[in-house]
């Protein structure tokens, strides 16, 4: 008989579901999956020790061309939770997601939000912006859902998640309110964030930038002639000053648009280095959800004119190195 892939992992999410162990909820922390380090640092804030968090995608990890491995299909299939964003983030997962959620828990955070909250783009039929993360009060509400499906599973720990779920979002608020303040001291003129791909538009919406990107809402989507030539135009014509790199996206297309502009005697840098679908490194500042968003106000408020600090919101900026070299 001819098994097919589809069928190949039928059977492997079979068998796994029938060897998953039952866990002793009052005693042993819930064993979670999440996808992205956003997703996986919220659950840990939110959890505590109720959770031992696995990530799936580090730094620098694209989310949009992420393939599951055999190893994260091990660990999904073994799990008590499986988190994810949704909203078509995790667009190469999303088949076998929707199959996993048949045999377990597996929880889309971002499609919970209410779609007059969200953007609709017009490449994607009937698909939102997925970069939620990127705005603090929306957030909130992905972390409000992350603690009603943790309390549902132990809702005898439920004052304690809600306690850690209070304290999250007293940080949300903070950096959010820290955000507010240092993009809004960059002249109106000025506010221009032109980026790899489309990942700031919540950011822009909700601080009064126009959000540029090079490529669509997905990194999937190319970036061809025309496009660097129409930015290159718009660069020169506008008297952009500065562009910036993302993390987990190559800078080729930004590197061309440097170039042109230069050809035509205008002169752009790179404003930093910014963390648009990965967190920093594990174990910096930078590698929290909180620290990624003081660090992408900062760079941005910086490059385009304001004065702040480089140490961001609390001085925590670049304590430890939070760059990852050159991404291919």
């Amino acid at each position: 008989m001819l098994i097919t892939r589809r069928h190949a992992l039928s059977l492997t999410l079979g068998a796994a579901a029938l060897a998953r162990p039952v866990v002793a909820w009052a005693n042993a922390p819930l064993s979670v999956v999440a996808t992205t380090g956003m997703i996986a640092d919220t659950a840990r804030r939110i959890g505590g020790d109720l959770v031992e968090v696995r990530a799936l995608m580090g730094p620098g990890v694209d989310p949009h061309a992420y393939r599951q491995t055999r190893s994260d299909i091990a660990a999904m299939t073994r799990a008590d939770l499986v988190l994810w964003n949704g909203l078509y983030l995790e667009a190469q997962l999303e088949e076998f997601m929707h199959t996993l959620s048949r045999r377990m828990r597996v929880e889309a955070l971002a499609e919970a939000l209410p779609t007059h909250l969200l953007r609709a783009h017009q490449d994607y039929a009937d698909r939102y912006d997925p970069h939620v993360w990127m705005v603090p009060a929306l957030w909130r509400l992905v972390a409000e859902e992350l603690a009603r499906v943790l309390r549902d599973i132990r809702p005898d720990a439920a004052d304690r998640i809600d306690a850690n779920l209070a304290a999250y979002i007293a940080e949300l608020e903070s950096v959010g309110a820290y955000a507010a303040d240092v993009l809004g001291q960059v002249p109106p003129e000025a506010r221009v964030l032109l980026t790899a791909h489309d990942a700031f538009g919540y950011f822009g919406d909700a601080y009064g930038y126009e959000v540029i990107g090079v490529q669509g809402i997905s990194t999937e989507s190319e970036a061809g002639l025309h496009r660097i030539t129409e930015l290159v135009d718009l660069l020169v014509e506008r008297r952009v000053g500065a562009v910036f790199v993302e993390t987990s996206v190559s800078d080729r297309n930004m590197r061309a648009l440097i170039e042109g502009a230069a050809a035509r005697g205008h002169t752009v840098r790179i404003g930093g280095e910014l963390f648009s679908d990965a967190m920093g490194i594990d174990g910096t500042y930078e590698g929290t959800l909180i620290g990624m968003l003081d660090h992408n106000a900062t760079v941005i408020a910086r490059a385009l004119g304001a004065d702040v600090p480089a140490g961001g919101m609390s001085g925590r900026l670049g304590l430890k190195s939070a760059r990852l070299g050159g991404n291919g």
